[in-house]
């Protein structure tokens, strides 16, 4: 067993040659690309013939078959997921299509206007959403299994943040029961692939390709089946950035208006409580990725994510959970994360 870090990593740099080599790129180098809030690893290869990249999972990994299996159903229908050239499931490692630089986070820093970039991302989102066979794939169900695990993020990881003296298992049983109180009808939604990490930092524009084929996509390997409200929200309500005034009703508008059967009132109520519990999920997430993972750069966001909670919990009509909140975690939007190397 190999416990210094050094020779594990001496180690894998060892399989990935090995892969590549099989592969027909024996030679190829490869250029780490930076890394995410995943365990997964990514790297541009060098001297390919074509562009590629080196995906790198740990071995056994329980979401490399579904990012390959649910890459090829996108690909199948007629949106952009890297195409998979090979895989090895059990080295964790597979050699997939290169979309290039262009998220559209860097190009919008870059000066790129972000309401056609948005739009792009909404159409693909009404293509997914309206594909014939778009559910032919079998995913797990986004029902009260994943989205208490969710919350529970927020009861371990946020509120010892806010009160270190809080009482999380009554916390926890008292806040679970409320949200599932509220979220008993969006469990039993089975109407949309939901890809659940929908953000301009996981969405590409790919030169030489047109209409929503030109979006592509990346980081949806936990997709689950469930309310087609949840990716238009991560789109819209983006807990790392703010988007332009009026853009957010702007593209739920189009959206909606690119799908007239929908029962818009039903869509509005699954849109704000979605929001709600995500904003929830999401400030547990970001203190456990840095309390956890020591990836501090999270916290910066969480001033954000409060906020947009904080007026998704109102537009959902959520009067007990706030109350809740109030009475049993005062200041909880007042919250200033720090950690151990400031803040």
């Amino acid at each position: 067993m190999i416990s210094d870090p050094t020779a594990a990593e001496r180690a894998r740099q060892t399989e990935r040659a090995g892969f590549l080599a099989a592969a027909g790129l024996e030679g190829a180098r490869l250029a780490a690309l930076p890394a995410d809030a995943s365990p997964r690893r990514y790297f541009r290869v060098e001297g390919a013939p074509e562009p590629r990249l080196l995906m790198d999972v740990p071995p056994g990994s329980a979401d490399f078959p579904p990012f390959i299996a649910i890459a090829g159903h996108l690909c199948r229908l007629g949106l952009s997921a890297p195409r998979i050239f090979v895989a090895d499931a059990a080295r964790g490692l597979a050699l997939i299509e290169d979309f290039g630089p262009d998220t559209f986070t860097r190009l919008i820093a870059a000066g790129r206007p972000e309401a056609p970039l948005y739009s792009l991302a909404v159409d693909a989102l009404v293509a997914l959403h309206t594909a014939p066979g778009a559910l032919a794939l079998s995913l797990p169900a986004y029902d009260f299994g994943p989205l208490t695990e969710e919350l529970v993020m927020f009861t371990d990881w946020y509120v010892p943040a806010v009160d270190p003296a809080a009482d999380i298992a009554a916390f926890r049983a008292d806040f679970l029961a409320l949200w599932h109180e509220a979220l008993a009808d969006l469990a039993g939604r089975r109407e949309a692939v939901v890809l659940r990490d929908y953000h301009v930092d996981n969405l590409m524009v790919i030169a030489g390709r047109t209409g929503v084929a030109a979006c592509g996509l990346l980081d949806f390997q936990d997709a689950l089946t469930g309310s087609a409200a949840y990716d238009l929200v991560s789109l819209t309500q983006d807990a790392r950035r703010d988007l332009a005034p009026g853009l957010e009703d702007a593209l739920v508008a189009r959206y909606l208006a690119r799908r007239p059967q929908i029962d818009t009132a039903r869509f509005s109520a699954d849109y704000w409580l979605i929001a709600a519990h995500r904003h929830t999920k999401i400030a547990g997430n970001f203190e456990r990725l840095s309390k956890r993972d020591g990836k501090h750069g999270y916290l910066v966001h969480i001033p954000r994510v409060l906020r947009l909670l904080d007026r998704a919990l109102d537009e959902a009509g959520l009067t007990a959970i706030r109350a809740f909140l109030e009475n049993r975690l005062p200041g909880w939007r007042d919250y200033t994360p720090t950690h151990a190397g400031g803040a």
